[in-house]
């Protein structure tokens, strides 16, 4: 009985393969629009495109078309190939301004930059575009259903914006390259003043200045102390019971020990 089971199930996989080659090589379109539908409707989503693709150029200007546009970018979105499928829906939105499903082909249109977006040790131009669809689609759709998500994925693109930009500071502190670190530091906290960051970008900014000032030769070693010494009261003043409070500490005591000489010889 189990056996004849598995015989009927490879018949009816069998007779469903044959059906679809049949479909994709007939020269008719309705049927290709058809089973294409089903297929998608049972998350079938690379064959349903392959009959997509070969029908688009038929059904343009037809009142189908748009239901079939939008069915062809969302089965590129659901087999994850976001660059084709943010190209399709754009697409679609520029073709249909008027359409019931405008908003969230606009909303998957951005979310595809999204999914694009690399690891943040990677080149970032893709992120920065992302964000920028992504707010245009808040700006368009303030009410959507899909605004809450939108800004969520913002908050998570601008986060590794932040990532990228500390990472490159500190990378320049452990190289021992404190001037590009001070820098880097300097633009990160200006850029990202709210950053959950901050604390360890103040300290990692006070800890290039310290190691600067005190390697360096003695006409500049002054100026980079009194420096080293601004960023310590601005750190302490951010962050009183840092995690870093005892390392800061006794760079400041290193600092003052050292300025201390200046005012000896004065």
């Amino acid at each position: 009985m189990k056996k004849f089971f598995y015989v009927l199930l490879a018949c009816a996989i069998l007779s469903a393969c044959s059906e679809y080659q049949k479909v994709l090589k007939a020269e008719d379109i309705a049927p290709k629009f058809k089973m294409g539908e089903d297929l998608y409707n049972q998350g079938k989503f690379a064959k349903a495109n392959r009959l997509f693709a070969q029908i688009v150029p038929n059904y343009r200007g037809k009142p189908q078309a748009e239901k079939l546009m939008y069915l062809y970018s969302n089965s590129f979105y659901q087999m994850k190939d976001y660059y084709t499928a943010a190209y399709q829906f754009e697409r679609f939105v520029s073709s249909y301004p008027k359409s019931e499903k405008l908003e969230e082909a606009s909303f998957f249109s951005a979310k595809s930059y999204y999914m694009l977006s690399p690891a943040y040790t990677k080149d970032q131009k893709s992120t920065k575009e992302a964000i920028g669809k992504l707010q245009l689609f808040i700006n368009l759709f303030p009410e959507s259903e899909y605004a809450s998500e939108a800004n969520k994925l913002v908050r998570e693109l601008d986060f590794k914006l932040e990532k990228k930009a500390y990472s490159i500071a500190k990378q320049y502190n452990h190289i021992s390259d404190y001037q590009a670190s001070i820098k880097s530091f300097d633009n990160f906290v200006f850029e990202f003043p709210g950053s959950t960051l901050r604390e360890d970008a103040l300290f990692f900014r006070l800890d290039s200045a310290y190691k600067l000032a005190i390697n360096s030769i003695e006409y500049k070693k002054r100026v980079r102390l009194e420096k080293a010494k601004e960023y310590y009261n601005a750190f302490k003043k951010a962050y009183s019971d840092s995690k870093y409070l005892e390392d800061v500490n006794a760079m400041a005591n290193e600092i003052d020990d050292a300025l201390k000489s200046y005012s000896t010889k004065s």
